[in-house]
């Protein structure tokens, strides 16, 4: 995951701060030290950090922070604030126009960025919205884009405008903005040619539909896995062509998060969305306050909560959660858990949202395989049907003896039943040990952890 990492490192810098009574200057600025080298690691633009660090250590000096209780934390709280405003301070939407008339929105991009898949994720998202958007397959350089446009569409039930390899993007964008009219459509996304480098003539080609069709937002999608370059790239496309935001791809690889901490101060655009995973459901509205919160290992509650309610059915939830309450974690229980955190997107993001438990947390010993593929939850599966109803209500129960009954009874070895039980154990006690999940408030998002069982 992006920013773990920098997010270790920043967490065990505070730790030492949280650690004394009283700071000193010293102690401030050997932990300002610290983040600059954490920050440079992470592939943050080396001005960016200079102009953050001297901030920080400007505030954290401050005598309200020296004389401070709590002047660790105090420290905590200038870092988390200041690279909130980093990122842009507030979250940042694509302006819909509210005149009646259709928005157009153009995507660019390098090659390999992700910009296709991306625009059929945008148009996902703003159809759940309730907009009616189309999308415009105007990269007649690459069949294939084309057709994975088009297939992409279709999973989602979004039209695709397409005139082939054989036109102008240009008239064909054109067209499509007659098509949208004729059919009511009030979001149109044009889908332009990527580039393997900045090309001037691409670039005009751009250019040319932005100004024929009047594009009022112009989307660039950027690999966060090219760190300082997709900085670079942003740059460029902003003083050619001129860019309203930024949507970050592959957020949830093995990024060090650099391009997400400089984009905005260096180009003065903002981050729009970023790619959480290859799922055309994986795109998330980018809150500068909750990316802060996730880097300093503060968690990121809302988001977990966002994504609770768009994917976890809420009766059975309650259902589940009452019956938690009133007899225990069983095999049954963490069956449905496991099914549910697969659709929130496996448990290293679950557990990565939540405050204190991320990768340098105390449930950092977790031995649970957190992206089960279909396989594993199917071999799992099989392992506890081959359970007893007693068996699985009362997990206990489980000698040597009945483990050898149940491997046989699912066709795997005695060591995957014990590997489930072993993960199953784990499972039970991270539940014992965060009963505030399952407290239900008085409904809405106080109540939410009351709905969500964790396994």
């Amino acid at each position: 995951m992006a920013f773990d990492s920098l997010s270790e490192k920043l967490q065990n810098v505070f730790k030492k701060l949280r650690g004394k009574g009283r700071l000193s200057e010293a102690d401030v600025k050997e932990a300002v030290k610290e983040v600059k080298i954490a920050l440079l690691e992470a592939d943050v633009n080396f001005k960016v950090v200079k102009n953050f660090i001297n901030t920080v250590q400007e505030k954290a000096v401050g005598e309200d922070v020296m004389k401070s209780l709590t002047p660790g934390q105090m420290v905590v709280k200038i870092v988390n604030e200041e690279l909130t405003a980093l990122m842009g301070a507030e979250k940042t939407d694509i302006a819909l126009r509210g005149d009646g008339n259709p928005t157009h929105i153009m995507m660019a991009g390098l090659q390999g960025a992700g910009k296709t898949t991306t625009a059929a994720k945008l148009a996902g998202k703003l159809k759940e919205a309730g907009k009616r958007p189309m999308l415009v397959a105007c990269d007649v350089y690459r069949p294939a884009a084309i057709e994975q446009l088009i297939v992409n569409g279709e999973k989602l039930g979004i039209e695709v405008f397409s005139m082939g390899t054989g036109h102008d993007p240009v008239e064909i964008a054109a067209r499509s903005v007659e098509y949208a009219a004729e059919h009511r459509y009030n979001v149109i996304i044009f889908d332009t040619a990527g580039r393997l480098h900045i090309d001037e003539d691409m670039m005009d080609e751009i250019a040319r539909i932005k100004s024929d069709v009047g594009v009022d937002e112009t989307v660039l999608v950027v690999d966060a896995m090219t760190g300082q370059d997709a900085v670079n790239v942003a740059k460029t496309f902003d003083e050619k062509v001129g860019i309203d935001g930024v949507i970050l791809t592959k957020m949830d690889g093995d990024t060090r998060g650099g391009a997400a901490l400089s984009i905005k101060a260096v180009t003065g655009r903002p981050i729009l969305y970023v790619g959480m995973g290859e799922k055309l459901s994986d795109l998330e509205q980018f809150y500068p306050d909750r990316m802060a919160s996730r880097i300093l290992g503060m968690g990121d509650v809302l988001t977990l909560i966002e994504k609770a309610e768009a994917e976890i059915n809420e009766e059975e939830a309650r259902e589940m959660t009452r019956k938690i309450q009133r007899s225990g974690f069983d095999f049954d229980d963490y069956l449905k858990s496991m099914k549910q955190l697969k659709k929130l997107g496996g448990l290293s993001k679950f557990m990565g949202l939540l405050p204190n438990i991320g990768i340098t947390g105390k449930m950092k010993s977790l031995d649970i395989n957190s992206d089960e593929t279909e396989e594993t939850l199917k071999r799992n599966e099989a392992i506890i049907y081959s359970m007893t109803p007693k068996e699985r209500s009362n997990p206990d129960l489980l000698n040597p003896s009945r483990k050898k009954r149940i491997a046989d009874g699912s066709g795997v070895d005695i060591s995957e039943v014990n590997r489930l039980v072993k993960q199953f154990d784990q499972a039970r006690k991270a539940v014992k040990q965060m009963p505030g999940l399952f407290k239900g408030g008085k409904g809405g998002r106080k109540g939410m952890f009351g709905k969500m069982p964790l396994a």
